[in-house]
């Protein structure tokens, strides 16, 4: 059985407490990514996720200019899974969570990130990959 580890990415960009809001909205545009994890920078201890609908509500909408920390906007309560996580648990906790990217933690660091894409690649789990789409798309129509 796959696990998050085989389909992960491990070499995730990261920023950390000392870093701005537009520092990470640069890193976003830079490597065309939704979200960047907040980790300590000596520990490397995932602290947070700022994801680019982070910076638009958290953010400049809450009147926030880019020289603002990005422990103002990011989120702290994130939801992580070990590398051993099979694909199919993968895919029911980010339905379940209505996430598209899962950290992967390994004794408190971030080791990788799995996202529904890379859920949707891997021909065993195309209809888990499939169904956490399904809930997450449908409930965001529900909230919009």
């Amino acid at each position: 059985m796959k696990t998050v580890r085989d389909v992960m990415t491990s070499n995730v960009d990261c920023c950390t407490p000392l870093d701005n809001v537009y520092e990470v909205a640069v890193k976003m545009k830079e490597l065309d990514v939704g979200a960047i994890p907040i980790v300590d920078n000596e520990s490397n201890t995932l602290l947070g996720m700022i994801t680019d609908r982070d910076l638009v509500i958290r953010g400049y909408a809450e009147k926030r200019s880019g020289s603002n920390q990005v422990t103002n906007v990011m989120s702290e309560d994130v939801i992580t899974v070990p590398p051993n996580t099979s694909l199919k648990e993968a895919s029911g906790i980010m339905a379940e969570h209505q996430i598209r990217r899962l950290p992967v933690v390994d004794n408190g660091q971030l080791v990788g990130i799995v996202s529904l894409g890379d859920l949707a690649v891997e021909k065993m789990s195309n209809e888990s990959a499939g169904y956490a789409l399904t809930e997450i798309s449908e409930s965001e129509q529900v909230h919009h």
